[in-house]
């Protein structure tokens, strides 16, 4: 809900979300000296024109664009390229800037619009290659129908971008004016399959945790690190795939067939390189962060629920299919709702599609035709490895010999004036990120290092090696999802959707189904766990599973699927290895209760019930924990009065709770004085110190003036212990170990050393009570769990930094959320940085399959980009209490909905 009351100030939101110089916000300050310059005038300027007619010279024919309330569009044409060309002007009308920033974040050129303080953060990017992958898959790969699309859409954006100043395309254009001499390029094809690699960035898999493993050794023995990471619990969570084999004989995954050999391989053996890298290895984990996370924080508990119903189990006997995105909160939303539709269906255009898109590309990620309906969530599936390589200035060690590097220069220019000249390195494996980092140049220089290790020399560099910087076909696979009309058709767009790897799940009138697609390596030697050794051949990837090899389902006996980031399969009935990193599947368990709780002895499920199941907010760790902490003899009457809060308390988490906002603190201090004050600097949030022992101190352990401050490192989004469901499952066997190391703390000058589990317990829920106090105030009555729970919307750029009043301009919120972290309506929240949220469902869709005009949507914010525009925000109130918009698609439908209608003309 809404927040009745102020804010604190938003904390800084560090490295991650800084786009912007300092500059640019002192000269939007400037701005307002101007008077009337930066007036209602100004901000209308940029609004779209929605109704009447336009010319454009590129069309053919005659275009219809229909908006309803909400300013969601419906464009109407007669051939496949006037389509794709009105997309781009439609989507260029309410998102352009949006659009301009992510192409110059792919390419990186963020120093063009925004100065010297992106330069590093370019670097990183141009290291990685992201736009020279595109290009290359625009060049080579792609097929000629897509680069007509493509071509189309480019051409729609110019259209709109003709003759207008960049004021009149966005009010922040207006702000950039006052620092640099920055003009708007034409929008090019490769600007559209450029976003594709940043998708897949923050998708990408287990990078943080192999580097988080990799920093933990120099605290952590082996088996400490083991239980932090512990395996899938297939025993209490279902996988996607509940049966099936690979057929060895038929190279097939067989729904019906049976088990097969798990994959063998094996872990690799530089943990003793390891050792002593911790800087380096941090310094790697600060430059990820440096890259601006448009999806959210790569990290654990951040995925998407996705389900479909058969009709076997439905109140109207045709399948039902929900999809909820997991993603990080940003103004605008991230996606883009609208229609696709050509006139008269035929073989020479072929789209009627509708759904939630990204601006800036054409197509339909997102949605349904007139046949069929799909959904997306992260399969999670390791397709990077970070490698260590034994480096000189003649090239890379491979095997005894030294080869020379793949290098190319890149100028990265710089508003304002001035440019830098880098140049990118890269081994077999992929670029060496280590280039980027004066920290990581250093790599492996005091490492201790095993026999079978290279001389170190001057150091290891560390190379990056990744599905998506390779080309591939993913942006063929979008057109061709849009196309698709059965199964058979469906799972062979799947095939081509190689990067990002995604769980898709599907329907029509009869049938319902699952894909997972994606390359994933296979690997001779290693496991992706942590980092491998790049002078052994053994460990490069082989090759990449076959398609045909890779899970799925059509009509499973249960009459439903249900993928929330679980495992796929379980690992010891399929041959290949997808991860050792799944999500653990406290939500998408969760999801399968309900469905077989509303469908045992005869029910049906209506789309009511699949919207009731999105905004599910039981917590699972609270109905392990809760028993324990109501068994806690408290004698302090403040404490005991909070824990009173947790008596017959449901396990849910609603915005008014003061039960879940009293659990939820118990938790987050339980996990700092258990696992966080345990773990390296580089992995604790900034701002979270602690006193250490340096590593050199010998004398007795009660000496404390022998103890140093040392404090955490990382951004709160992305810290540790960060409460995820992994935690769950650390916690979970340790509840019944009353003596477990873990449960051990330390005396300081407010409390006693902790050696039990209720000891530790105790202390928690005194520490929650007195944070709580100072947050929300001593009266209990008063406390709610969205409260301290609070969403804010930012404007991604000039919303990020600078003055209070710049922000307030801008930005929206606060709003009081229920939910949170691995609950199904997951609001995140890192347990390490603090309880504001971290990423949301960032839409939800219900799909009435067959029945389209009974399908219902809703997004995080609204259509437009333009800040003050009525279409802004205006989804997000509806959003927040957990209600859907009614999704019109059919002809008759939309027209009766339709609020303005804009003609454009040739």
């Amino acid at each position: 809900m809404p927040s009745n009351t102020t804010a604190p100030p938003a904390k800084k939101r560090g490295r991650r979300a800084r786009l912007i110089v300092f500059v640019l916000v002192l000269a939007l300050v400037a701005g307002f000296g101007y008077g009337g310059y930066w007036g209602v005038s100004t901000v209308r300027a940029s609004f779209p024109q929605t109704t009447g007619t336009i010319r454009l010279d590129s069309l053919s024919g005659q275009v219809e664009v229909k908006r309803d309330a909400y300013g969601v569009p419906q464009i109407y044409a007669d051939t496949e390229a006037d389509l794709f060309r009105a997309q781009g002007f439609v989507q260029a009308q309410d998102r352009f800037y949006e659009m301009d920033v992510r192409r110059h974040m792919t390419s990186g050129r963020l120093s063009e619009m925004f100065g010297k303080s992106q330069v590093d953060t370019d670097a990183f990017l141009r290291t990685l290659g992201w736009r020279h992958v595109a290009q290359q898959e625009y060049d080579k790969l792609l097929s000629p129908e897509t680069k007509k699309n493509l071509q189309a859409y480019a051409e729609g954006v110019n259209a709109y971008l003709k003759g207008r100043s960049p004021s009149g395309i966005s009010v922040e254009y207006a702000a950039l004016a006052f620092t640099n001499d920055y003009t708007i390029e034409p929008w090019t094809p490769v600007d559209s399959v450029a976003w594709l690699k940043a998708m897949a960035w923050d998708l990408r898999g287990n990078m943080q945790d192999e580097i988080d493993r990799s920093l933990m050794t120099s605290r952590l023995t082996t088996r400490q690190i083991k239980d932090l990471y512990p395996s899938y619990p297939y025993d209490l969570h279902q996988p996607i795939v509940q049966s099936g084999a690979v057929d060895e004989d038929k190279g097939a995954f067989d729904p019906a067939g049976t088990a097969s050999d798990a994959d063998g391989s094996t872990t690799n053996p530089v943990g003793g390189a390891l050792r002593g890298m911790q800087s380096q290895l941090g310094a790697l984990s600060d430059s990820l962060d440096e890259i601006p996370a448009l999806l959210g924080p790569n990290g654990n508990g951040i995925g998407s629920n996705s389900w479909v119903v058969s009709g076997a189990y439905t109140t109207s006997g045709k399948p039902l299919l929900a999809n909820d995105p997991h993603l990080a909160p940003m103004l605008p939303s991230l996606w883009y709702q609208m229609g696709l539709h050509c006139r008269s269906v035929s073989a020479t255009c072929r789209y009627d599609v509708a759904g939630y898109t990204f601006s800036g590309m054409p197509g339909v990620i997102i949605g349904h035709n007139d046949t069929i309906a799909w959904g997306f969530t992260n399969l999670g599936a390791d397709v990077s490895d970070l490698y260590l390589e034994k480096i000189s200035d003649a090239g890379f060690l491979v095997d005894g010999k030294t080869k020379a590097f793949t290098t190319r220069e890149e100028i990265i220019k710089i508003a304002g004036g001035g440019s830098r000249k880098i140049t990118v390195r890269s081994t077999g494996h992929g670029p060496l990120v280590s280039d980027r980092s004066s920290e990581l140049e250093k790599v492996g220089r005091k490492a201790p290092v095993g026999n079978a290790a290279p001389d170190r020399g001057n150091g290891y560099g560390v190379s990056l090696q990744w599905t998506a910087l390779r080309p591939g076909k993913s942006m063929d696979a979008v057109f061709e999802l849009n196309r698709a009309q059965n199964f058979e058709q469906f799972r062979a767009a799947a095939e081509h959707f190689e990067v990002p790897s995604q769980n898709l799940i599907y329907a029509d009138a009869e049938n319902i189904g699952y894909q997972a697609p994606g390359k994933i390596p296979r690997r001779a030697k290693g496991d992706g766990t942590l980092p491998a050794p790049g002078w052994d051949s053994s460990y490069a990837w082989k090759d990449y599973i076959p398609y045909d090899e890779l899970p799925y389902e059509k009509n499973p006996k249960r009459g439903y699927i249900v993928t929330a980031n679980q495992a796929v399969v379980d690992a010891d009935k399929y041959p290949h290895l997808l991860t050792k990193d799944w999500g653990y599947g406290s939500r998408s368990q969760r999801i399968n209760d309900l469905i077989e709780a509303k469908t045992k002895d005869g029910g049906k499920i209506s789309p009511d019930d699949m919207r009731t199941m999105q905004m599910d907010n039981r917590s699972e760790i609270a109905t392990l924990l809760n028993p324990l902490l109501l068994k806690i003899d408290i004698s302090d009457p403040y404490v005991r009065e909070a824990q009173k809060l947790l008596e017959g308390w449901d396990y849910t988490q609603d915005s008014d709770s003061a039960a879940a906002a009293y659990f939820n603190a118990v938790w987050r201090n339980l996990l700092k004085l258990a696992f966080g004050d345990k773990l390296p600097k580089e992995l604790r949030a900034e701002g979270d110190c602690i006193n250490v022992r340096p590593a050199d101190f010998t004398g007795p352990a009660d000496e404390q003036n022998k103890l140093v401050r040392e404090c955490g490192q990382r951004d709160g989004d992305s810290a540790q212990p960060d409460g995820g469901d992994r935690w769950y499952e650390v916690v979970r066997p340790l509840l019944k170990q009353e003596d477990s190391a873990w449960w051990k703390t330390e005396a300081n000058r407010t409390d006693q050393a902790t050696e039990t589990r209720d000891q530790l317990l105790a202390r928690a829920m005194k520490d929650a009570r007195w944070e709580l106090t100072a947050k929300l105030g001593k009266d209990v009555s008063t406390w709610s769990w969205g409260r301290l729970h609070q969403l804010t919307l930012q404007n991604q750029t000039l919303g990020t930094a600078g003055p209070g009043f710049v922000r307030t301009l801008l930005n929206r919120g606060p709003w009081n959320l229920g939910g949170g972290e691995a609950a199904v309506d997951a609001t995140g929240w890192n347990a390490a940085g603090g309880y504001k949220v971290v990423w949301v469902p960032s839409m939800r869709m219900v799909v009435n399959v067959g029945d389209w005009d009974k399908s219902r949507w809703i997004n995080l914010s609204g259509a437009s980009g333009h800040a003050y525009h009525g279409n802004y925000t205006d989804q997000t109130d509806k959003w927040a209490k957990g209600e859907l918009l009614d999704w019109s698609f059919g002809k008759a439908a939309v027209d009766a909905s339709t609020q303005d209608t804009l003609v454009l003309k040739p």
